[in-house]
């Protein structure tokens, strides 16, 4: 874990992309670039997977995007590593941020089901920053 007090921990956990085609996508990177398959949810246009790029740091690829270009692009947040979430939120709060979507506990996929504590914040430029803490066994 990081060294950042202001967040608990902090560095980067993972970059977020919302893919048109999603098994072409998932190829790229798994067969392309060699990422590899850390977990996976849903199912249909609300799949999600989460590609671990090498280095314990997560490419997480969402179904249900468009072939037109969003305004933002295709990536649509970043996640940030916390060992406090609830304390990240605070202090990007009393930095100016707003908040999106309170602290909240989850589950992420079955195999194995990885308990998580996430967050997500506005920036000062509109840019989606989520606050993301493992709180089981199975770390991401």
């Amino acid at each position: 874990m990081g060294n950042n007090a202001k967040i608990g921990g902090g560095g980067f956990h993972h970059l977020a992309l919302r893919a048109y085609d999603f098994e072409a996508t998932v190829r790229f990177y798994t067969e392309g670039l060699g990422f590899k398959e850390a977990n996976s949810w849903g199912e249909g246009d609300k799949r999600i997977v989460l590609l671990d790029t090498g280095d314990g740091n997560y490419l997480e690829v969402f179904a249900g995007g468009t072939e037109e270009q969003p305004p933002a692009g295709a990536f649509f947040h970043v996640a940030f590593r916390s060992d406090d979430v609830d304390a990240a939120v605070a202090a990007a709060v009393a930095a100016g941020a707003e908040v999106t979507i309170e602290p909240k506990d989850t589950v992420l996929g079955k195999f194995p089901p990885t308990p998580v504590r996430i967050a997500f914040v506005k920036g000062l430029n509109g840019e989606i920053l989520e606050f993301f803490q493992s709180t089981g066994e199975h770390k991401l």
